[in-house]
């Protein structure tokens, strides 16, 4: 009698959880995530600001990310790092599935905004 029960209790030809493998995500896929993550925290950039660049390494389900970006000035460096670290290690655990140990911010440059320096008379 064939009732559609494979040998070990699951349907046939279902694989057993232990033989199924393992997915493997590309490192520079997350550090696409991670990059795509600063640009979602740092929110509309002018045109002369770069886009934030992310490198991880990607060791036994842990990622440490290492940011490159630049900032408008003035603003209060150090919050708004902390603030780009917290989202991108909570958004690339929750896209990838991985633990997050490590977020270095590295500022590349510090842009003046217009009305800034137009505010104290500076000129270029």
């Amino acid at each position: 009698m064939d009732d559609g029960v494979g040998a070990r209790g699951g349907p046939r030809g279902a694989v057993a959880p232990g033989e199924r493998g393992a997915t493997r995500i590309a490192d520079r896929v997350v550090a696409k995530i991670a990059a795509q993550a600063a640009r979602e925290r740092l929110g509309d950039r002018s045109a002369r600001t770069a886009s934030p660049h992310a490198t991880v390494v990607v060791h036994h389900g842990t990622v440490r990310v290492r940011l490159h970006l630049e900032l408008d000035y003035p603003c209060d460096i150090g919050a708004r790092c902390a603030d780009v670290r917290r989202h991108v290690a909570s958004r690339v655990r929750a896209l990838v599935g991985m633990e997050v140990p490590e977020v270095a911010v590295h500022v590349e440059r510090l842009h003046l905004t217009p009305a800034h320096g137009a505010a104290q008379g500076r000129t270029r």
